[in-house]
């Protein structure tokens, strides 16, 4: 089976060499314990870093100096996916953001198919051995290290909606913001020598929150929220500048919709919060969420995206917050784990 997986992996991990309109799905593994245990539906709340990810606007809504990490084994433990943020609000409500991310994959078997010099497609076909030589040893291996870093800049409005005489203002809180992305991919084999590639884009954002007891008129009614972010606007270009060919892959524009609904529930000193997110990019695809929260000290969630299912908890002392998520996947179900930290 381990065999099986590192040959998708190097599959996967070497496409952009050949099929460069995949070339940024490392980055669709997202970011975030608390994000992916609600099945990457948080366009709509990002309220913590990982919003620098899902959605720039939202790291305006932060009113603390926020670091957060988070590491995940991937793939059975073939590969390892590394996480870091930080958001540190300035005057005038605005927010600048930090957010690293990087996949690293060792070890991806190499074959270089000079055995089968000579043999036709049907004796190929027909016995494993020929595809993966006799003794099915790979002839060397490579390492796959991508990284991403963003920048993020977002900030806060608010503007009173006069409904008329018959009404209250309605609050309407606005989030706008964006970041800059850099992309460095690199691909070394164990006689030291590397392929990198380069790539620069942006993602644009934006946020609307209001308060549903004021516009139905029902005290007891929470929020809700609906968020926006354009990734990789215009299309982001990995340029792969070591190789002959000057070969480049693109990075696909993704428009990325979502809406939450925050509902305080009083009598149990408790809220619930229901997401969900569309995504474009390649086709159509729904992400669903659910959090629930107990005196703001222990939350509970689960999501759903394609047939994958995921699940969480967080525990809360004083201000830092130890988050955990459980996915499913059809390479292998996974554990992250994270911290995020507020001063």
């Amino acid at each position: 089976m381990k065999k099986i997986i590192l040959i998708l992996i190097a599959f996967l991990s070497t496409i952009t060499l050949t099929a460069g309109r995949y070339a940024g799905d490392f980055m669709a593994i997202g970011a975030g314990v608390r994000a992916l245990g609600m099945g990457g539906a948080f366009a709509a709340l990002a309220d913590d870093g990982a919003a620098i990810y899902w959605n720039a606007s939202g790291i305006a809504q932060i009113r603390d100096t926020e670091i957060a990490i988070m590491r995940a084994f991937l793939y059975e433990g073939l590969a390892y996916y590394d996480n870091f943020s930080l958001c540190q609000p300035l005057p005038n409500d605005v927010t600048l953001g930090v957010n690293w991310t990087r996949l690293t994959i060792d070890d991806i078997p190499i074959f270089k198919e000079s055995h089968i010099v000579g043999t036709n497609v049907d004796q190929r076909s027909s016995d494993l051995n020929w595809i993966l030589n006799e003794a099915g040893i790979p002839d060397g291996k490579f390492t796959s290290t991508d990284d991403l870093y963003q920048f993020a800049f977002a900030k806060h409005l608010r503007y009173n909606l006069n409904l008329g005489w018959l009404f209250y203002d309605l609050p309407l809180d606005f989030h706008f913001g964006g970041n800059i992305k850099y992309i460095k991919r690199n691909i070394s084999d164990e006689e030291g020598e590397e392929h990198l590639g380069i790539g620069n884009g942006f993602d644009l954002s934006f946020l609307v929150k209001t308060d549903m007891a004021i516009l139905f008129d029902f005290d007891w009614l929470g929020n809700i929220a609906l968020g926006m972010n354009f990734q990789d606007v215009g299309g982001t270009i990995v340029s792969w500048r070591d190789l002959e060919s000057k070969h480049e892959d693109e990075i696909l524009f993704n428009t990325k919709l979502g809406i939450a609904l925050e509902q305080p529930l009083y009598f149990i000193r408790s809220r619930i919060i229901m997401t969900m997110d569309v995504d474009y990019v390649y086709e159509t695809q729904y992400h669903y969420g659910l959090e629930y929260f107990y005196k703001e000290l222990v939350s509970l969630r689960a999501g759903y995206c394609s047939e994958n299912y995921s699940a969480g908890a967080s525990l809360k002392l004083y201000d830092v917050s130890v988050d955990y998520a459980f996915l499913t996947n059809v390479l292998g179900n996974t554990n992250r784990i994270g911290l995020r930290i507020s001063f």
